[in-house]
């Protein structure tokens, strides 16, 4: 019955889709699976804000498929030409990450309405408060919190 699907999934020898599979041939098509993905991600994330973004998933999209191509060039493949166009691109997508996590760092919050500000802002975007030190901050959070006519 489904006789016709085997026959065309596993055309040549008994072979899924004519590959001969084994365990790095499963890491090197799971690396152009999650490597292929970031262009998903990226795509999604543009299309959402209607601007060109490369969103922090697309960098460990992009370490993630590139370690693990790498790892089926190195130990399957044995192909220095595979190798090295993996063994360095891992370079810039740690950098990136690491200017990601300090601009998220460094990014204020509002201490009157919360808002998430770009960093060295001196006014919330939202509200308009004066963004100042953190002493600031807790200074404004006292005052808030007293009683009226205090």
């Amino acid at each position: 019955m489904m006789d016709w699907l085997h026959h065309v999934l596993f055309w040549n020898q008994d072979r899924f889709i004519g590959i001969e599979w084994g365990w790095w041939k499963v890491v090197g098509w799971l690396g152009n699976f999650v490597f292929f993905a970031r262009f998903f991600v990226q795509w999604y994330a543009t299309e959402k804000r209607k601007q060109v973004v490369v969103p922090v998933a697309f960098w460990w999209l992009s370490l993630l498929g590139s370690l693990l191509l790498l790892a089926y060039a190195l130990f399957s493949l044995h192909n220095s030409v595979i190798i090295f166009s993996y063994a360095f691109n891992w370079i810039p997508y740690v950098r990136n990450l690491i200017i990601h996590r300090r601009h998220e760092d460094a990014q204020l919050k509002c201490p009157a309405c919360g808002q998430i500000c770009p960093p060295k802002s001196n006014f919330c975007l939202k509200c308009g408060v004066r963004l100042g030190t953190q002493e600031d901050a807790a200074r404004l959070a006292a005052h808030d919190s007293r009683p009226a006519g205090s």
